[in-house]
């Protein structure tokens, strides 16, 4: 992939991806290449500097995922414990608590728990409302619910 800053004939500058230069070549001909702000295919290559990889820059790169992976650790560490803190863990019986709740016939209260992909889509088709839980967000449950 190749990035490429473009500037159009009245002079708006703005980035577009390509896989490579003919690919770029070959779209800007068809006049496929357009500027998002006025619609103008009239479009060229404007200046830019060639970014060049140095290891100074792999290390603030590698730096940079490893705090972002800090912080979404650390984001799904706190949805966890709120989630273990305030929802009711019902295990395999999610389906049932669930349709039981929304039927009125239990009290309403936050639950989590597992469900088949059958299960969820009836729950869905009766208006249940219920989302999925990434597995990187679900509590680990203290005791399983009989």
């Amino acid at each position: 992939m190749i990035k490429y800053n473009l500037i159009c004939r009245h002079d708006h500058e703005f980035e577009a991806w390509f896989s490579s230069s003919k690919d770029y070549d070959a779209q800007r001909e068809k006049r496929l290449v357009q500027c998002p702000h006025c619609g103008s295919a009239k479009v060229e290559k404007a200046i830019m500097a060639p970014n060049v990889s140095t290891s100074r820059k792999k290390a603030a790169a590698q730096t940079k995922r490893k705090e972002a992976l800090a912080m979404m650790n650390a984001a799904a560490q706190t949805i966890r414990k709120e989630i273990e803190d305030k929802c009711d863990y019902v295990g395999e019986k999610f389906a049932d608590e669930a349709r039981a709740i929304h039927y009125g016939e239990k009290e309403e209260r936050p639950i989590y728990g597992e469900a088949s992909a059958k299960e969820a889509e009836e729950l869905r088709d009766e208006g249940v409302g219920i989302a999925p839980l990434p597995d990187v967000l679900a509590p680990k449950p203290k005791k399983k619910v009989n």
